[in-house]
């Protein structure tokens, strides 16, 4: 009963305040079309992240897991003309997928997919000089979670946001004995950003039509 009535409620609000155009669910389809997993944010959820990037007056964003590229397209699309992503893929077919999906949308021109282990892409591009970013979104595989973090402190400034997904896990992440690596991945995650002198942040539980789950959002301070 939970589920659906936290369904239908995602529906209300979503027919109501998140407009869904072609590109956006045409990125949903051709995803699930080639067998990706259904890890893409909710609308709303994606609509949270375009609206962050934009009240933060953000001109630079690094994501690191695009996935089909659904959360890429909804942050891109929060950018100036001359804003930039950049959205960092291991998977080669995820990133496939997301680059037509990109090209759909007609975000080429402000996105750059990155193909590799982010742990490897990252350090390029510390190298190349692209930091700082204005909002760091990590939604890729949680056992990596600390070591995301580690880079997106250095690749951020004083007023950057850091926003890290699926937090919660189905309240798993209250168990401190959990054999699992994604909880035990953002358990860490969270304990570094807690006692991190350069960081202030929150977390929230959401209920909807991707289940339970949640998100941290830390502010970088100094």
């Amino acid at each position: 009963m939970a589920q659906q009535t936290w369904t239908a409620v995602d529906d209300y609000f979503n027919g109501l305040l998140v407009a869904e155009d072609d590109a956006l669910l045409g990125a949903v389809a051709d995803s699930t079309a080639a067998d990706l997993p259904a890890h893409q944010v909710a609308p709303n959820q994606g609509k949270l992240l375009h609206l962050l990037a934009r009240i933060s007056g953000a001109r630079s964003i690094l994501e690191i897991g695009t996935l089909g590229g659904y959360s890429t397209i909804w942050l891109a699309r929060a950018l100036p003309a001359d804003g930039q992503l950049v959205t960092l893929e291991a998977d080669h077919r995820c990133a496939e997928v997301a680059t037509a999906n990109l090209t759909r949308a007609g975000l080429t021109d402000r996105v750059e997919l990155r193909h590799g282990q982010a742990l490897d892409t990252l350090p390029e591009l510390a190298a190349e000089g692209r930091a700082p970013f204005d909002l760091v979104f990590i939604d890729a595989d949680k056992p990596s979670n600390p070591a995301y973090l580690e880079w997106a402190l250095r690749l951020t400034r004083p007023g950057s946001l850091i926003i890290g997904d699926n937090v919660v896990r189905d309240g798993a992440v209250t168990d401190p004995s959990s054999d699992d690596p994604r909880v035990q991945g953002v358990r860490t995650f969270t304990e570094q950003i807690a006692a991190h002198p350069r960081l202030t942040a929150t977390a929230l539980q959401t209920v909807g039509s991707k289940g339970y789950d949640g998100f941290v959002l830390a502010l970088v301070t100094g």
